[in-house]
């Protein structure tokens, strides 16, 4: 077991935590994987007085400089990537398959696109105005500018299920618009973005741009959300977590970014392609073991088709390898930890006591012993289920039948969340029309890919603010109106 990534990032410095190191369990073997640093407030503290510190010369540092930095850690991600998808593998549990194509090769992406000019993001002209004279000033021409400057000290805090692409996500527009950052990653697998700090720290960002505090509990980043030094939160996690951050933040008008929880629906009218609509579906159990924010874990299937549909699903879920993530042709790892599956478990035994009629799955596959597993079950029932209703962040899809098109809206709308809904039907136009009524963040019509330019965030309780493409330029961003006559 290694201890080599036992340091936090502070002001330039690799420094001992001040609260000694915890152990980081590999959730498919339940071995310990490495030592993390074990932060404390104080530590959070320092690091964030070394962002403040290092922000007025990283704010200044011209365009092309940061533009050559991005573009240098891009490349560093990528000629690691080999050891990096080991680390990433060993410490999520994601499989080999999720770990090659999402985790690392789309962290490298991320900071290849803002190596790209954001300079036409940077500000906006207005046509002039003839304004009359007022107490206040002489009448005139008046021009005026839209700019866009770097808020300020950014916390950056991520979830566990893309601790590397996540945290990419959050820190390379927050570095490209010239703010200074504070990285958090979640305490359950946060090697690999120690790893990614080591990186950026190597390939030449100035002492204090990049900090790094890790820690298995909740006062360290309660300090960075509390503290004065900090100017905005960007948060990837559970809604809960992301109401207190909300809340606590309010006191000093921290600027937020809050990518939260989902209970994503996917429609499935009669003229589905069924085939296609499935593997959408089993995404939910094939992609991560569920550990998706995005997953549509709600099937909302017309009358017409939902027996075949249910057929369709169950032999799906059955054929799916469980097993050990490193194998090429597993499709479904464990989940992150114990205290994980213990809640899914909850969630399904929950909705068996209220009615719902489990298809296939509900329990942990017998053929393996250890690690974290959970079988990728099929419920059907209402839309009143606790399964239907909160988000379980697993391998669990509830099926719900609906009669005609306004059933369907209806359904799919009755939710607290809004961030990623689902339309599969031959008539495009059809869908169309379905997704400008429905109360999501995205609509994917009959597809479950993403379009990494598009505006990513949700209605209701799935977060505040949008990200993604230039718009991750603007989230990070204030604006500032500049006029003169």
């Amino acid at each position: 077991m290694s201890d080599k990534w036992g340091r936090l990032l502070v002001g330039g410095q690799w420094v001992d935590p001040s609260g000694g190191t915890y152990t980081v369990i590999n959730p498919a073997t339940e071995e310990a994987v490495g030592q993390a640093p074990e932060a404390t407030p104080d530590d959070a503290l320092r690091a964030a007085s070394a962002a403040r510190d290092a922000l007025p010369g990283w704010s200044s540092t011209p365009v092309e400089d940061r533009m050559e930095l991005m573009a240098a850690a891009g490349k560093a991600i990528r000629s690691r990537a080999k050891e990096l998808l080991d680390l990433v593998i060993a410490e999520t549990g994601a499989t080999a398959a999720v770990g090659s194509r999402m985790q690392v090769p789309v962290a490298a992406d991320r900071f290849e696109r803002y190596s790209r000019d954001p300079r036409s993001v940077l500000s906006r002209a207005f046509v002039p105005q003839a304004v009359q004279a007022t107490p206040l000033a002489p009448g005139g021409l008046v021009s005026a500018l839209a700019l866009r400057q770097p808020v300020g000290v950014v916390a950056c805090i991520t979830s566990y299920n893309f601790p590397m692409v996540n945290m990419a996500g959050k820190v390379a527009p927050a570095l490209a618009m010239g703010n200074t950052v504070v990285v958090k990653p979640a305490p359950q697998d946060p090697l690999g973005v120690v790893e990614l700090v080591r990186i950026l720290d190597e390939v030449g960002f100035p002492p204090g741009v990049v900090n790094l505090v890790t820690s298995s509990g909740a006062d360290v980043p309660a300090a960075l959300v509390q503290c004065d030094e900090v100017d905005m939160v960007s948060f990837t996690g559970s809604t809960e977590v992301g109401v207190r951050i909300a809340q606590a933040g309010a006191a000093t008008m921290k600027r937020l970014l809050l990518e939260l929880g989902g209970k994503g629906a996917c429609i499935v009218l009669e003229d589905a392609d069924l085939p296609a609509a499935v593997g959408c579906i089993g995404s939910t159990w094939s992609f991560h073991s569920g550990q998706i924010c995005t997953a549509p874990t709600r099937a909302l299937i017309h009358r017409s088709v939902f027996e075949e549909t249910l057929e369709r699903l169950s032999a799906y879920a059955t054929a799916l390898k469980i097993g050990d993530p490193t194998e090429k042709d597993t499709v479904v790892g464990p989940l992150i930890s114990a205290a994980q599956r213990a809640r899914v478990e909850h969630y399904v035994e929950l909705g068996r006591s209220e009615g719902a009629e489990v298809l296939c799955g509900g329990g942990r596959p017998e053929h393996l012993g250890r690690g974290f597993y959970f079988e990728p079950t099929l419920m059907s029932g209402t839309n009143d289920l606790t399964p239907a209703r909160e988000e379980i962040f697993g391998p669990v899809v509830v099926a719900i039948c609906f009669d005609d098109e306004d059933e369907a809206v209806a359904l799919a709308n009755d939710s607290d969340y809004g961030l990623y809904d689902y339309v599969f039907a031959k008539d495009t136009s059809r869908a169309m029309r379905l997704a400008r009524r429905l109360r999501a963040g995205h609509v994917g019509l009959n597809t479950a890919q993403r379009h990494h330019e598009a505006p990513f965030g949700g209605f209701g309780l799935s977060g505040i603010g949008r990200d993604g493409g230039d718009y991750g330029l603007e989230a990070y961003s204030e604006l500032q109106a500049v006029i003169w006559t």
